[in-house]
């Protein structure tokens, strides 16, 4: 299965998400899975590299071309495969596309608009492949605190919270991917499909 994988680019990341998420790389490297991410060497994108690379995984690095010329230190060099792209919406767009499911770890603003964007993809039943947070070390609490109270005020629907798995366990985020059936994802239970 090819994963992809947003999270933070910052290199003051700290140490026990770094451990976690090079864990969970290479837990799922191990299992047969594949990586597609956004080519950096630094953060939780550089972690998950390392990890998937330890654990004998293949890494599919997408990266607007950019950063070739104006920060190319940031990119990861042990990428199987390194995709250029012009701009950072086709970045995006393409790892949508490659990927066969999601994982959203610890990030910034960046991080958080790729997880709000596949989930609102999944909202209006543009996909049904599999959506994780790994919420290591509680950072997602809050934002998870604040989906329930979308739903409490009638902004999001309660239907929309299964579109997606939350777990500090890197174990139950593999087998949540493994085990998933997107033949029995149902946009139209949501009322937002059109």
């Amino acid at each position: 299965m090819k994963i992809c994988l947003f999270g933070a680019s910052s290199s003051i990341t700290g140490e026990s998400y770094i451990k976690k998420v090079e864990e969970l790389g290479e837990l799922l490297a191990k299992r047969g899975h594949e990586l597609i991410f956004g080519a950096g060497a630094n953060g939780l994108m550089g972690a998950a590299a390392r990890g998937f690379k330890a654990g004998g995984g293949r890494l599919t690095g997408i990266v607007p071309s950019f950063f070739t010329s104006e920060v190319p230190a940031v990119l990861f060099q042990d990428c199987d495969e390194i995709i250029y792209t012009k701009t950072m919406a086709e970045r995006k767009s393409l790892m949508e596309d490659k990927a066969d499911a999601f994982i959203t770890v610890p990030g910034g603003i960046g991080t958080m608009e790729e997880f709000f964007e596949v989930l609102t993809l999944k909202q209006l039943g543009r996909h049904a492949k599999a959506i994780v947070i790994y919420n290591v070390n509680g950072y997602f609490d809050k934002l998870i605190d604040m989906l329930h109270t979308s739903v409490e005020e009638g902004f999001l629907n309660k239907y929309c919270l299964r579109f997606l798995e939350i777990t500090d366990d890197p174990e139950e985020a593999a087998l949540y991917l493994e085990h998933y059936d997107p033949s029995a994802f149902d946009p139209d239970v949501a009322g937002y499909r059109f």
